[in-house]
């Protein structure tokens, strides 16, 4: 693949950029958002935020010198270009492949990534982290940057650290703002990059600390004045007043696209003394028409046909988020007490049509996962039925409000937790492996996981109108296919049993259902027993089911796709030894290490929960039976 580019299939590594005029730079940028596209079309990715910073990879890589000097981009979905102008330029074919090269920055996958993320709105307080060490190293003449963007300045996170950086005053530590367009607006044009050089320029910067110094000897008031007229004129031309007041030198906006201007204003920001942040203009999705036009569904996507941008799409079963995102719709029309909140997720759980359809019953909070949860603990205070939509991964950063101001309370929030288990290509950053685990600790949650898609249309319904905080947690992807039509309220706590067996009695959670059944069928051809349970309620469990199940049967196989540390099984465990039950238990599910990216069906094939491995485990176990 990397034959047909006349630049990019030589390149060597970041020195080489240093010997390239800029008109072979903007050669390069132009291949490197080829590559780019032709693997993603492939594999699929995020490839709307990693086109929009090609220029300003590559100024950073001219003017500083990583790993000395250290870059951390927030998330890391947006540095492809980073991937392949570094070290994994061969690499880079296998993004998101098992076995392959990660789709965010992973630390032992480079020496270029100085630090990992899958979420957002990390990286200043990375960075800071980074430049205090060395400072406290003596290792002062390297730069530590942090690259922020995509809408991460909506996260509470990120003006934690700011605040700090602009407290503590650090030299050579910069941030870069990659305003995209999804986190604050700019303004820009050639007046305000000109002004933008001017600022950062020697003799501003200089006659700036000149004044500053001689205004020192008359006291606090000339200070204080000039700092107010340099306020006051950067407001007319520049949104930057929010960050000087934080402490920082706010240079920009910049045209992102534009190296030469870019390279030019980084060496001018290696001058100015103390905290910088830089406002760097770029558009999200550049130099590929379709992810220009639609930044929001090119953010990240599945394999496309490069010629239209078509997705390449085969006849399947609906996804759980989208069985979800109509059900919401369908008891929105029902009840007007219903409200849904999302932390900057409404394309992504399947939300567009509710926001459509009740715009002033919708919330989108953005990168703010936190105030999701407290802000819907008080819509549930004033009698609302909110329900909050969040990737299981994301619902990790709201931990405390889940508890102190959800859970400890007895709000009834209901939790709609998609991205549960596997989710596949984006990895451990994203799979939602914990959930059943961090939430079966928390008094008065109830959490369920549904079988199948009518299922999880019934436990929603189950969940607005319990009265309780209710957790509804469901995988992404296909779902099996079953046909669905209205709703209706299970009792908390219940459990189904699909089959009766002699042998064994599997006890399976969520996806893991079918799986169980199919297995039980396969194994049944070899004259193998096998009862099937769908234990869909993790918390409260269905304890008189599983004293009466204890009564008929020796060997327990539970499956769940959750860490096996704290979840369904060690619930299960729990209640025989509390009962003075004392029976064979093997359970299957998420092992105690963090799982890599790959296809879902591949890893969960990997550690054991699909049909055959659970037949596997059955059969395994049922030989070691005294």
């Amino acid at each position: 693949m990397l034959e047909k580019y006349e630049i990019l299939k030589d390149y060597r590594g970041p020195i080489d950029l240093r010997e390239l005029d800029y008109e072979k730079l903007k050669k390069l940028a132009s291949e490197v958002r080829d590559y780019i596209i032709n693997v993603t079309s492939k594999n699929g990715g995020h490839v709307g935020p990693s086109l929009g910073v090609v220029e300003l990879t590559i100024a950073l890589l001219r003017v500083f010198s990583p790993p000395e000097d250290v870059v951390v981009w927030d998330i890391g979905h947006q540095a492809y270009a980073w991937k392949i102008l570094t070290d994994r330029k061969e690499q880079f074919p296998t993004l998101r492949q098992y076995g392959g090269i990660s789709g965010f920055l992973k630390r032992d996958e480079s020496i270029y990534d100085a630090f990992g993320a899958g979420h957002s709105s990390t990286s200043i307080s990375a960075a800071l982290g980074f430049r205090i060490a060395k400072d406290l190293k003596g290792e002062k003449e390297d730069y530590v940057i942090a690259v922020i963007g995509d809408g991460a300045l909506t996260a509470g996170m990120a003006y934690e650290a700011l605040n700090n950086a602009g407290h503590l005053r650090p030299d050579r530590f910069i941030v870069i703002l990659n305003d995209n367009e999804m986190s604050i607006s700019p303004n820009v044009g050639a007046i305000s990059t000109y002004l933008s050089k001017i600022i950062s320029g020697h003799f501003v910067q200089e006659t700036r600390q000149k004044i500053k110094k001689f205004l020192q000897h008359f006291g606090e008031t000339p200070l204080r004045l000039m700092k107010l007229t340099e306020e006051f004129l950067k407001g007319i031309i520049s949104p930057g007043i929010l960050f000087e007041e934080l402490g920082f030198n706010y240079i920009g906006p910049v045209d992102g696209h534009d190296i030469k201007s870019l390279e030019e204003t980084l060496k001018n920001v290696k001058e100015i003394e103390g905290p910088v942040l830089l406002h760097v203009y770029t558009k999200k999705g550049k130099g590929y028409k379709p992810a220009e036009e639609n930044p929001v569904k090119w953010h990240g996507v599945a394999p496309y046909k490069v010629e239209s941008g078509e997705i390449i799409k085969k006849p399947s079963p609906p996804t759980w988020t989208s069985v979800f995102g109509k059900a919401i719709v369908e008891l929105g029309e029902m009840d007007e007490k219903i409200v849904v909140i999302t932390p900057a997720m409404k394309e992504g759980s399947g939300l567009s049509e509710f926001a459509k359809r009740f715009p002033e019953r919708f919330f989108d909070v953005g990168i703010a996962e936190q105030h999701a949860c407290t802000f819907a603990a008080g819509l549930a205070a004033e009698g609302l039925r909110p329900v909050a939509s969040y990737y299981s991964t994301f619902l990790q950063r709201a931990y405390d409000q889940l508890i102190h101001d959800v859970a400890l309370q007895n709000l009834p929030v209901t939790f709609a937790i998609d991205r549960a288990g596997l989710v596949g290509d984006d990895g451990p950053t994203h799979h939602g492996a914990f959930d059943l685990s961090f939430l079966r600790c928390v008094p008065n949650m109830v959490i369920c996981a549904p079988k199948d898609e009518q299922e999880l249309r019934d436990l929603l319904y189950t969940g607005i109108y319990s009265g309780k905080p209710f957790a509804l947690r469901y995988p992404r992807g296909q779902a099996y296919g079953v046909p669905t039509e209205g709703f209706k309220e299970i009792p908390i706590g219940s459990w189904e049993e699909l089959i009766e067996g002699e042998d064994a009695v599997i006890l399976a959670v969520g996806y893991p259902v079918y799986q169980a059944l199919r297995a039980s069928e396969e194994l049944l051809k070899e004259g193998i027993k096998v009862g099937v349970v769908n234990a869909r309620f993790v918390k409260p469990m269905d304890e008189a089911l599983l004293r009466e199940l204890a009564k008929r049967y020796e060997l327990f196989i539970t499956v769940e796709e959750n860490a096996l540390a704290g979840g369904f099984g060690s619930a299960v465990l729990e209640f025989f030894a509390r009962e003075g039950i004392n029976k064979r238990v093997v359970n299957l599910g998420i092992p105690d290490r963090f799982v890599e990216h790959g296809k879902q069906d591949l890893l969960r094939a990997l550690v054991g929960i699909d049909s055959e491995g659970i037949k596997r485990a059955v059969k395994k176990a049922l030989t070691k039976s005294p």
